[in-house]
């Protein structure tokens, strides 16, 4: 079989991940490849655990590997930066039949991405609340505030996802009494450090219309429409705290 360069490298890498290895028979039936493919393998799944150990947390490194491996083999690293590998796992685990009992992996396993979004995120400015507290008042309602890149949140209807995460991460008990509640969380970045606390679904909409480029008034309405009796002044000092915003 002639194969160009390209054609080549992609049987290659079919082959490492038990794809197709007939294309290639007279490399694949090589004792050598084998090695080579399992150390690629398990670099692979070694790099999906370091990404989720909550989720490793959570059922235990030998199911994780299992798992891993089927995940592996059916979509395997397309960027070099390993940090950024599994961004479908989350919606894998959703559909992956031995984890039908356990409906709210997929949702942990979406914070365990953003932590590693956060973490991996650019730095910038932030807006502090002196900065805030002296925008003209008659202006207030037209800024825009932008999130900075190194902040992540998310709302997830109908599971407390937000507390078994923050249980597992901080290696801490489940509450006996949770309850199966919608829950939002807000993961953030400042001098280095990560930080996580829950946030409300009226909080989450406001940071979704931020995110949009909506104003501060715009945003303010998405707010109380997702929830009327929601404190903004609170809201903000909390999110301005949290360094979420980009400098103006």
């Amino acid at each position: 079989m002639n194969l160009s360069l390209a054609g080549f490298q992609d049987a290659f890498i079919s082959a490492l991940y038990g794809k197709n290895p007939e294309a290639l028979p007279v490399l694949t039936e090589q004792a050598g490849f084998l090695v080579y493919r399992n150390t690629v393998m398990k670099g692979a799944c070694d790099a999906l655990l370091a990404n989720f150990p909550t989720i490793e947390r959570l059922v235990g490194s030998e199911w994780l590997q299992a798992t891993a491996a089927v995940y592996v083999r059916q979509s395997p690293p397309t960027d070099a930066r390993l940090l950024n590998y599994g961004q479908g796992f989350p919606d894998f685990l959703d559909a992956f039949e031995h984890a039908r009992d356990l409906p709210y992996l997929g949702n942990v396993a979406r914070l365990d991405l953003l932590w590693n979004e956060v973490h991996g995120a650019c730095d910038e400015p932030r807006l502090d609340v002196s900065t805030f507290a002296a925008i003209n008042p008659g202006q207030l309602a037209s800024i825009r505030l932008k999130p900075r890149a190194a902040a992540r949140w998310q709302w997830f209807a109908g599971q407390p996802a937000y507390t078994l995460w923050r249980c597992n991460r901080e290696h801490n008990d489940v509450p006996a009494d949770l309850r199966w509640v919608g829950e939002g969380a807000l993961l953030s970045r400042s001098t280095g450090a990560i930080t996580w606390q829950a946030l409300s679904i009226g909080e989450c909409a406001f940071l979704d219309a931020c995110a949009a480029g909506e104003t501060l008034e715009q945003a303010a309405e998405k707010a109380e429409q997702a929830q009327p009796d929601l404190d903004l002044t609170n809201m903000l000092g909390r999110l301005i705290a949290a360094d979420v915003f980009a400098a103006q």
